[in-house]
């Protein structure tokens, strides 16, 4: 007989996982990937446009942990004018010995949005200046809130500007983020000022044409672009990476069906062999990741299933710890 089923709600998930714990799992989580100790398999996506819908299903095992887990999240845009969540989510946690279901994550999409931010922190350590001045942020939802908190545990910028179709919620934005963690963060008027003005630049949009032009970077600049998880979009035009000296896909197999790889390779500005690296090859001291301040560096995050196994291994062995949860009898 099993123990039966441990059940975790959002505001309990929050109180065991924040940026700092996902960045440590998750990065941990891609250097176990490229040594080859992940069982990975693809992705499962799909869209629902009667009603601005995506869907996403992702797992992983990491070799040597008790469990292997199973996450679906969506992103369903016609949400904010019903007053309703854009994203949501589960995760279901499976023992590795027995394959018997252990914890169901109510997380509402929490730790998708929380292990997409622990990446783009990590591609930023990794690939970015160590000083930077400026950070550039494309997009003014749910996930530049979480890609600029995690940045802020590797890397403290002296300013933020943001660039949002909205430039009222760009506003909202930059206030939110300026009170919550002291930071000027300032809502300009176009992409192209956010960019050319940068060190480091975010692009965390749904876009599904290319917003990032080539002519406005500048020398040693840093792009994470984390909006392309579907072959349809893309935040960066192919002249941004041919122009790039290094070019990190998250998972390149997936890259090259999802990301920005994927439409650079198709339309012929970018050679699938100039990919430098994958990012758990630099995390886990494979390769080098920045070696000088003038490169330009690219990561393409199409978000790896590695991450959700890392980020709910943590919460599941947190939650046994401490005792949390409603436990469903088998």
């Amino acid at each position: 007989m099993t123990a039966g089923v441990r059940v975790l709600r959002e505001a309990e998930i929050r109180g065991l996982i924040g940026p700092r714990e996902a960045l440590g799992a998750v990065r941990d989580g891609f250097a176990r990937l490229a040594r080859r100790e992940v069982t990975l398999p693809g992705v499962i996506g799909f869209d629902i446009p009667a009603y601005q819908g995506e869907v996403h299903v992702k797992g992983a095992h990491i070799h040597g942990s008790p469990s292997f887990s199973i996450k679906e999240a969506a992103g369903f845009y016609a949400n904010a004018q019903r007053g309703l969540p854009v994203s949501s989510g589960v995760v279901m946690v499976f023992d590795a010995a027995t394959g018997f279901l252990q914890a169901i994550l109510l997380d509402n999409g929490y730790l998708t949005e929380l292990r997409t931010g622990a990446a783009g922190a990590l591609a930023a350590d990794l690939l970015a200046r160590r000083e930077i001045e400026t950070v550039g942020l494309i997009g003014s939802g749910g996930q530049a809130r979480y890609q600029l908190e995690a940045l802020l545990e590797v890397r403290k910028p002296q300013r933020v500007l943001v660039w949002g179709r909205s430039h009222e919620r760009a506003e909202a934005y930059a206030l939110e983020m300026s009170g919550s963690f002291g930071l000027p963060v300032r809502a300009v008027g176009s992409a192209r000022e956010a960019v050319e003005s940068s060190n480091l630049v975010v692009t965390t949009t749904p876009s599904r044409e290319a917003i990032v032009r080539a002519e406005w970077l500048k020398p040693g600049v840093h792009i994470t672009a984390m909006g392309s998880d579907g072959p349809d979009k893309r935040e960066l035009e192919s002249a941004v990476l041919a122009r790039a000296d290094k070019v990190v896909a998250d998972r390149l197999d997936q890259c090259l069906r999802l990301g920005e790889i994927h439409h650079a390779v198709a339309e012929g500005g970018l050679d699938p062999a100039r990919v430098y690296a994958e990012l758990g090859e630099i995390a886990a001291g494979l390769k080098p990741g920045r070696e000088s301040d003038g490169e330009i560096t690219i990561a393409d995050l199409t978000g790896v299933g590695v991450q959700d196994a890392a980020v709910a291994d943590f919460v599941a062995a947190a939650a046994t710890k401490a005792g949390l949860g409603d436990m469903l009898a088998p």
